[in-house]
């Protein structure tokens, strides 16, 4: 796939995820064979007013081809937006159209644009103007099941330059819920010339392949099931290539587990960090025997010592896997 001039190798990214995804996670994600990954979700109007914690959101490099996720609903503030991130060397800039969070959606950005599509075609003309790198823009299939116009927005993002699509195949609405809507998917890719990137409920290689061969899109993005689990990049890439898959051994993806809440001190205040960690480490032991405890355990962690402690737990706990 081509975002642009950019050649995308591999067979999944890594969807941006507000509070989430953050630089640790992408770096590591990264490593397990995510093609790229795109920032978490920020304020454009936080970036040209110069929000402290907007900026670093943009200066969180996460691999060799990334980019940074901007909402807004003012085309000329999306513009000077995208302008300062670029100062960040993106390899491109992601617009949201798709955030159903109501302090994004009632104040004009992310899926309210669903229900604007001159305004979102406006926005996308003006950072594609303004930048000199591709621009994507991600969305959902609609507002609610009665206003399904991803494909008249599709439409109008390609006529507006951008290089790339993804679509999250539920509605604002619906949020997480319900099964993707492979149907719409699917019209979206049918509609436009410009590569179309699959979103939602891809969970496994075998959940990656049936998204490709049912919408025929060019590339999937992974959310939620990347949450502790960074390894699902190495799952889909060895199951799109006929190969067969086993996960590393717990002690190993513990490890990993580790490593990403250590960057996260380094990358951010380390109070702050250790707050965070407590879901990421919640993620990565969840599904083992005596997860329960262990995430309550997780809940209360200040420091790696803790953390530490917690993961000798889940080792000795579960010496099989």
């Amino acid at each position: 796939m081509k975002i642009g001039n950019i050649d995308i190798k591999g067979y999944a990214a890594l969807a941006p995820m507000a509070g989430v995804s953050d630089r640790a996670m992408r770096e590591i994600c990264v490593r397990y064979g995510a093609a790229f990954t795109v920032g978490e979700l920020t304020s454009a109007k936080a970036v040209v007013l110069g929000d402290g914690k907007s900026k670093a959101l943009l200066n969180s490099v996460g691999g060799d081809i990334w980019a940074p996720q901007l909402f807004g609903s003012d085309p000329d503030i999306m513009a000077r937006a995208a302008v300062k991130a670029q100062e960040f060397s993106p390899t491109f800039i992601d617009i949201n159209m798709g955030c159903p969070a109501p302090k994004v959606a009632m104040s004009g950005g992310g899926s309210a644009l669903l229900r604007n599509i001159p305004l979102a075609e406006k926005i996308i003309k003006a950072v594609v103007a303004a930048v000199n790198i591709p621009v994507t823009v991600k969305f959902r299939t609609g507002w609610d099941s009665e206003h399904i116009n991803a494909v008249e927005l599709a439409k109008a993002a390609e006529n507006a330059g951008a290089a790339a699509l993804t679509v999250h195949g539920r509605t604002r609405e619906q949020m997480y819920a319900p099964p993707v809507d492979i149907k719409t998917i699917a019209a979206v890719k049918a509609a436009v010339s410009i590569p179309v990137i699959a979103n939602g409920d891809i969970n496994s290689g075998a959940a990656a392949k049936e998204m490709y061969d049912d919408t025929g899109c060019d590339f999937v993005a992974v959310g939620r099931a990347a949450r502790g689990n960074p390894f699902i990049f190495s799952e889909i890439n060895t199951y799109m290539s006929g190969k067969t898959y086993t996960l590393p051994p717990l002690k190993e993806r513990l490890a990993v587990c580790k490593e990403q809440i250590e960057k996260m001190r380094e990358y951010k205040d380390s109070h702050i960090a250790m707050l965070e960690a407590r879901k990421h480490l919640s993620w990565y032991i969840t599904g083992l025997s005596g997860a329960a405890a262990l995430r309550r355990e997780a809940c209360g962690v200040t420091c790696g010592a803790d953390v530490d402690r917690i993961i000798e737990k889940a080792l000795e706990q579960n010496p099989d896997m």
